[in-house]
């Protein structure tokens, strides 16, 4: 009925399980802002979220290749119960470009991914990925506001390459993580990804870190199960087939 009668469905954090859902049964979902944390941003929708989400609903061509964020990004969280605060803007902090942990050339592969704490919540289920669609992919991999201990990063990600899941990637897209004020929090994770990684012998495989999609602002929309492209030599990422028909 819903393939029938399409709909956009687009959200993060929790509904990774829904995407995953979703990507069992075929269609096409978005991960990207939801009403309240995006469209509802105290002072109004960042340019950069917008502009991503005109790119990616709006249009029937491929978004292409994702631009730099160079407006700043935020972490800060404002009560938005306190109606005061609805014109008041986040503080931005400079934004750094996305950076290529390792690999070299470029890859392709259908975008798959979400939230890390939700992601364990559906391994095991019939929901959760064959590991024929797994191969090739291109796993995007974000943390929520709770930022998780690296070490559990660790643990959560040798599960990945016990199914076999790290051997089978094409190449794998870090968010820029909500650090709770930690400084070092965003350069632990790095490592404890580039660590489980090279335990596999999969120091070749591509990762590219620090784009924004997930639990900070602003933030992009991303078609989930679309073919995307991460070019190691300009640290970038194109997605190359559209989302909406």
């Amino acid at each position: 009925m819903i393939r029938r009668n399409p709909k956009v469905f687009l959200g993060f954090s929790d509904t990774t399980a829904i995407h995953l859902a979703c990507l069992a049964a075929g269609l096409s979902t978005f991960y990207g802002p939801s009403v309240m944390a995006g469209f509802a941003e105290n002072g109004g929708m960042h340019a950069y979220t917008i502009e991503s989400l005109k790119r990616t609903l709006f249009d029937a061509r491929p978004p292409g290749l994702v631009p730099p964020n160079t407006l700043g990004w935020t972490e800060e969280r404002l009560d938005w119960s306190n109606a005061a605060l609805q014109t008041q803007k986040r503080r931005l902090s400079p934004a750094t470009p996305p950076a290529m942990l390792q690999g070299a050339g470029s890859v392709r592969g259908p975008l798959i991914g979400g939230c890390a704490e939700v992601l364990e919540m559906t391994k095991g289920t019939a929901w959760w990925p064959s590991i024929s669609q797994w191969q090739g992919a291109i796993l995007f991999y974000e943390t929520s506001e709770d930022a998780p201990s690296p070490t559990f990063i660790r643990y959560w990600l040798r599960n990945y390459a016990a199914q076999g899941i790290l051997q089978s990637l094409g190449g794998i897209l870090l968010a820029r993580p909500a650090s709770c004020g930690d400084a070092t929090y965003r350069a632990r994770l790095e490592a404890a990804v580039t660590d489980c990684l090279a335990e596999a012998g999969l120091t070749q495989l591509p990762v590219l870190s620090g784009l924004d999609f997930g639990h900070t602002q602003p933030m992009l929309t991303l078609p989930y199960g679309a073919t995307a492209e991460i070019d190691c030599a300009t640290a970038s990422l194109t997605i190359v087939t559209a989302g909406v028909a």
